[in-house]
């Protein structure tokens, strides 16, 4: 964002006024704000964010304006979105999730960008390496598509009875053949059957969950996703009402019913978007920012749950839990 200095000659006319305006408007930093989801599921989320924001000196409203884009989980409205904070000469972009960072990322030229994802950014080509990025690109990863053979190895350790799985994916996400690939190479591992389903809208959920039964699958992983996180309290309202032991990587999965939650903090995540968006407005480069990972890993266990199901859970897992929710 450059401040631009301007004087308005005494009869300058109406031409000078178009460029008043212009300067008045740009006389502090806009930062875009894109994401693949929707406000009304990530008000934490943001929250989180604008802490972050306000540690690194900056407040929307006052010495920074936040323009934002909701893509409402349709991720093809990304590009248009991107394309017109790009028009809008923003002065660093916000891109929260894998879809939105690969959308700011081809629109955004030079801009800076500070990411939130749940992949390994060095691995799907977002910045050279964790510790000395390059580029114009930095942020903070939660590593969840990693987590995926992590979540199935615990939910085997919950229902060991349970020889047949099946795991559930957004095929619209960037991430889905990578969790995908991963997840079966860890079903191989523990000697497990995996069946992959696909669901990218509100409407496909109860087919999946039919089509469950039809499979013989015994329990459910659920892959990280957008889309997912929204349906968080739906998804675990159709794993109690179809008695199917199920994990995801947010702990309000778990809160809702769910039988596992495994995950790392989205809320730290967002913080510290928020926090480098504030250390780049100060004039840090993105390049020298190394990516922020995920320190702490929480598992919340529903006993609840497990005994709805009848499933006994071991008591070194219940001992390995962060919350046991009875």
């Amino acid at each position: 964002m450059r401040r631009r200095d301007f004087i308005t000659a005494l009869g300058g006319g109406v031409a000078a006024w178009p460029l008043a305006a212009r300067a008045q408007r740009t006389a502090i930093p806009v930062i875009g704000y894109l994401a693949a989801g929707n406000p009304n599921s990530e008000k934490r989320l943001v929250d989180a964010f604008l802490k972050g924001l306000g540690e690194a000196g900056y407040e929307d409203g006052k010495n920074a304006r936040i323009e934002y884009r909701w893509a409402e989980n349709q991720y093809d409205r990304l590009p248009s979105m991107a394309a017109d904070l790009v028009g809008r000469e923003i002065a660093v972009i916000a891109a929260t999730t894998t879809p939105a960072v690969r959308t700011a990322k081809a629109a955004a030229g030079a801009i800076p960008i500070v990411f939130t994802t749940i992949a390994d950014p060095v691995q799907i080509g977002f910045v050279a390496s964790l510790n000395r990025p390059g580029g114009n690109v930095t942020g903070a990863t939660m590593l969840s598509v990693e987590v995926g053979p992590k979540l199935m190895e615990l939910l085997h350790g919950a229902v060991p009875s349970a020889s047949t799985m099946a795991l559930l994916l957004n095929p619209t996400n960037p991430n889905a053949e990578t969790q995908s690939k991963s997840s079966q190479q860890a079903a191989h591992k523990l000697g497990l059957t995996l069946h992959v389903l696909n669901a990218s809208a509100e409407g496909d959920l109860d087919p999946v969950f039919a089509k469950l039964g039809e499979l013989k699958a015994r329990a459910l992983v659920i892959g990280h996703d957008v889309f997912f996180n929204a349906q968080t309290k739906q998804l675990a309202a159709l794993t109690l009402r179809n008695k199917i032991p199920a994990i995801y990587t947010l702990s309000e999965f778990a809160a809702s019913g769910g039988l596992i939650s495994y995950g790392a903090s989205r809320v730290d995540a967002w913080h510290q978007a928020g926090v480098y968006v504030g250390r780049i407005l100060k004039g840090e480069k993105p390049a020298e920012l190394p990516v922020i990972q995920p320190t702490t890993f929480e598992m919340a266990i529903n006993l609840k749950t497990a005994r709805a199901f009848g499933v006994s859970i071991p008591l070194t897992l219940i001992a390995s839990a962060d919350e046991i929710i009875e």
